[in-house]
């Protein structure tokens, strides 16, 4: 049980981490293409640490209504923001400026 809480311990450190970085670097970006492959990358960051915080929360805490309900909409907004990630870093990842920088710009 204690490796699982250190595992989580990590997971949300990490996502935490990328969530910042991100962030930096969506700000940075001037091209709108890697600005929104920033995006959806800070997206998946935090879907997946809202997600970790969610299921950290059900499995250390005492079970209250609160605890619950919060936990709920953590687990929910957290696989939208994944949800959400994933489809716009496949869109744009197959955005044609994107290949041609991939080729030889």
């Amino acid at each position: 049980m204690d490796l699982l809480r250190n595992i989580l311990y990590l997971v949300i450190g990490i996502s935490l981490g990328f969530s910042i970085y991100y962030s930096f670097k969506h700000r940075r970006e001037s091209d709108p293409v890697r600005r929104s492959l920033s995006a959806s990358k800070m997206n998946i960051s935090l879907g997946t640490m809202l997600v970790s915080l969610s299921v950290f929360q059900f499995f250390w805490f005492t079970p209250s209504n609160t605890r619950i309900i919060i936990g709920l909409l953590f687990f929910l907004l957290g696989l939208f923001n994944l949800f959400s990630g994933l489809r716009s870093h496949t869109y744009f990842s197959k955005h044609p400026d994107m290949q041609s920088t991939k080729k030889g710009g």
